[in-house]
Formats: structure tokens, C-alpha cells, sequence
């Protein structure tokens, strides 16, 4: 696996081991986006209500924005991605494409993420899945690959 690439794409096999081990999101909490949020990440990108069907999982160390006390989720990071990085079209090929990838950066937190509600700063998600794409840690990937080749 090369160092400088923190974004790998996977078989449907290998990617399934990743999702499905409570190991492969980093931080002490793990929990998925609520459906009234779900909905709402549909309206952001143009979707049709009840597209996105499949739980979007975030990680982090706290669950909840630390001046509204929103809870943290997809939506921040969606919204987040749409006003800072990505388009409509790539989030969406994202969640709902068939390629399956695994991300290893495990990183202390998210850059650039701000809370949907009340737009601060959010310094504590650590990790997010749908799936489609999941992180796992460079020596699980490692050896899940190998054990899938044997």
C-alpha cells in the first residue's frame, strides 16, 4: 500500500470486512445521522426525498457542537463540503456510487467542518461512512487485503 495515498479504492469483499468492524471508525463515539438530517442532505444536494437509504456513520471524541449543541452529523459535513470543497454532483457519487473505498488517514479531526446550525467551528469529528466508503486503520486494511488474496 502506498504511504502517500490515504484513499484506496477496494472489492466489494475487503470493503464489507472494513464497514461491518466497530475497529474501522476512530474516536470514542460512534453513531449515525438522524433520518430528519438525512432528509435534509437530500434537499441539499437536489435529491429526491428517501434516495440516500443506506445509515451514514460519523466517529468522534464528542457527539455534539460545542455552542448549539446540535448533534454532529452528515449534514455538517455535507453542508461544510459544499460551501468549501466539493460540488453537488461528487457528494452525491460519494454516498450513492457503486465504487467502494477505504480512506487509512484516521485523522484527530475533520478540517473545515462548521456546524450546520450554528456555524461553528466543529474540531471533534474524527470519521464518517456510508456504503460506500469507510476509513480503517493502515495495518487492519493491510491485513484484511492479504487475507482476501489467500
Amino acid at each position: 500500500m502506498n504511504k502517500s495515498q490515504n484513499t484506496i479504492p477496494v472489492g466489494d469483499e475487503i470493503f464489507r470486512l472494513v464497514y461491518e468492524s466497530p475497529a474501522s471508525l476512530p474516536g470514542r463515539n460512534k453513531w449515525l445521522t438522524r433520518d430528519a438530517d438525512v432528509r435534509k442532505i437530500e434537499e441539499l444536494l437536489g435529491m429526491p426525498t428517501d434516495t440516500i437509504g443506506a445509515p451514514l456513520w460519523v466517529s468522534g471524541d464528542r457527539k455534539r457542537c460545542a455552542e448549539c449543541r446540535r448533534e454532529t452529523n452528515w449534514l455538517d459535513i455535507v453542508s461544510s463540503a459544499l460551501e468549501h470543497v466539493h460540488s453537488r454532483e461528487m457528494i452525491a457519487r460519494v454516498i450513492l456510487g457503486e465504487q467502494k473505498f477505504v480512506n487509512t488517514e484516521a485523522p484527530r479531526a475533520i478540517a473545515d467542518l462548521k456546524c450546520f446550525q450554528c456555524k461553528a467551528a466543529i474540531n471533534n469529528l474524527r470519521s464518517f461512512k456510508c456504503h460506500n466508503w469507510a476509513y480503517a486503520m493502515p495495518a487492519m486494511l493491510k491485513v484484511l487485503q492479504h487475507m482476501n488474496k489467500a
